[in-house]
């Protein structure tokens, strides 16, 4: 059998369709139990108290990453069955920083404020209107963008051939970069944690919680007389 299963089951378009369904539910209900579908959560990353969101996409990335690698070596998925998009390399970039600023700002990217809206959360639903609001105005104006859209086409290309190295060892130093990138974060998080506001509300809790705890009793030979007495 020869993977992905479109080709090995000769699926039809409706199936693929239904079958994206299925799965796109099963990966939104994942994101929102791990509390992707709160603006908090996500917008943590930028002020380096959580960076739940990378550990996550490092993770799959690197997942998949090997997997692929070794699924194309035994020949059971070949990496030219896998659709790819072309590298427009200066398009591409300027999209990606206009995603991060529309993060930092809204606190969703695309995927996690659906899963947001289905939460029932409003500033989810606020940030896909702005969405089709920004397609539709993107569409309009297509006129304007259509010669810096199409500009520094590289085709489809892998990072391994854009370098020019082994396959193997991009997939070594990307993992080692997600390892050391997910330890650096991990001492971020410590760090930010120990700065003083927060040692301070880290203390007050602490205070609070000592305040709450039931006190022990006094021993017998502190206990007023009229109790003796009795």
């Amino acid at each position: 059998m020869e993977a992905p299963l479109v080709l090995s089951l000769d699926m039809s378009h409706g199936a693929q369709l239904v079958s994206a369904v299925v799965v796109g539910l099963g990966f939104g209900f994942v994101l929102e139990r791990a509390g992707f579908g709160r603006a908090d959560n996500m917008a943590s990353i930028f002020y380096g108290r959580d960076f739940r969101v990378m550990r996550v996409m490092f993770t799959a990335i690197v997942t998949a990453m090997v997997g692929l690698y070794f699924l194309d070596l035994l020949g059971v998925m070949p990496l030219s069955n896998i659709g790819l998009l072309p590298t427009y390399l200066w398009p591409q970039l300027v999209g990606g920083l206009l995603l991060g600023f529309g993060f930092i700002i809204g606190g969703y990217c695309p995927g996690t404020s659906v899963v947001a809206t289905f939460s029932g959360k409003l500033d989810g639903l606020l940030f896909v209107v702005g969405l089709f609001v920004g397609g539709l105005g993107f569409t309009v104006a297509y006129d304007v963008f259509a010669g810096f859209h199409g500009s520094t086409s590289l085709g489809r290309i892998l990072l391994h051939e854009y370098f020019g190295i082994p396959s193997a060892v991009m997939v070594v130093l990307v993992a080692g970069f997600a390892v050391g990138a997910l330890y650096a974060v991990t001492r971020i998080e410590a760090w930010v944690r120990g700065l003083p506001g927060k040692a301070k509300e880290g203390a007050t809790e602490s205070d609070d919680t000592r305040e709450g705890e039931s006190r022990p009793a006094a021993p017998a030979a502190l206990q007023p007389a009229h109790e003796e007495a009795r």
